[in-house]
């Protein structure tokens, strides 16, 4: 197997799916970094940026959409492709993340060959198009 050398931040408050993503994406070669709290997340971004971040939407205190515009907000962080990954899985929650400037939303459970399917893709400098798992 190759090994990436890319380094990715999970944003997951389920600690059981932090560890699950975890071990899925290091057992493929990526560097993974967990945090289970939004400014976490935004603080890690902007100490260390990673090359992708998987974001789960439904986070304490600050939401996945606002860690989402406030990455994509900054001219330092906004080439980062962003992953939501979350439960919430109507239309309009869809729409605000892809607007907020995810670059994919996948809906929990997912299937781990989408989901690696979806990092390979971005990380390969794919065109800026939006990835959606159909609803």
């Amino acid at each position: 197997m190759r090994l990436k050398r890319n380094r990715i931040l999970i944003v997951e408050d389920e600690e059981s799916l932090l560890k699950l993503e975890s071990i899925l994406l290091t057992s493929k070669g990526y560097r993974v970094v967990g945090v289970t709290e939004g400014s976490a997340a935004l603080r890690e971004v902007s100490e260390n940026p990673p090359d992708l971040v998987i974001l789960d939407l439904m986070l304490p205190g600050i939401d996945g959409f606002e860690i989402c515009r406030s990455i994509k907000g900054n001219p330092l962080t906004a080439a980062i492709p962003i992953i939501m990954l979350t439960a919430k899985k109507n239309g309009q929650d869809m729409e605000r993340g892809l607007h907020a400037g995810a670059a994919a939303y996948i809906t929990k459970p997912f299937k781990s060959a989408h989901l690696m399917a979806t990092i390979d893709n971005l990380l390969r400098n794919e065109p800026n198009g939006r990835i959606s798992q159909g609803l």
